[in-house]
């Protein structure tokens, strides 16, 4: 039996374990168009009877992103939250899974998850609708040292 012959039942194992290879070394390819073009700080405000709102949220390269959000009430009084979790853009639809909710892990049974279909009026504007609740949103481009 040549050494030729004897490879060749392992052949199509050889090709899928290659096949297999080449797509599990795609998970660490930088982010799409997409989903660069979201990177940033972004600043949305919010404000009714009397309260309001500013929420600075940062969407880092790395898929993780963080959002303080600064509430002022009608006596002046001011109040700060900070969360933290994941993000993804696929072109559409902007999805942040929530892993700290005001510092802390939020509860198993209620974990929070919001997606936005997005659009943009230019590169530094967006607006999204939560089509589950009816949310919008608002946010436009603002230098990383922003304040909320």
């Amino acid at each position: 039996m040549s050494g030729l012959a004897f490879l060749k039942p392992w052949l199509p194992i050889a090709l899928a374990l290659l096949a297999l290879a080449a797509l599990l070394s795609t998970r660490g390819d930088p982010p799409t168009d997409a989903q660069s073009q979201l990177r940033g700080t972004w600043l949305r405000e919010d404000g009714e009877n009397g309260v309001t709102a500013r929420h600075l949220l940062v969407l880092e390269a790395d898929g993780g992103f963080r959002e303080t959000v600064r509430v002022v009430d009608g006596t002046g009084v001011s109040t700060k939250f900070v969360h933290a979790g994941t993000w993804l853009y696929d072109g559409t639809n902007l999805k942040r899974k929530y892993t700290l909710v005001n510092g802390q892990p939020p509860s198993r049974l209620n974990l929070p998850f919001l997606t936005f279909e997005l659009a943009f009026a230019s590169r530094n504007e967006f607006a999204g609708i939560d089509h589950i609740h009816g949310n919008r949103i608002a946010y436009r481009r603002v230098a990383p040292e922003t304040e909320p």
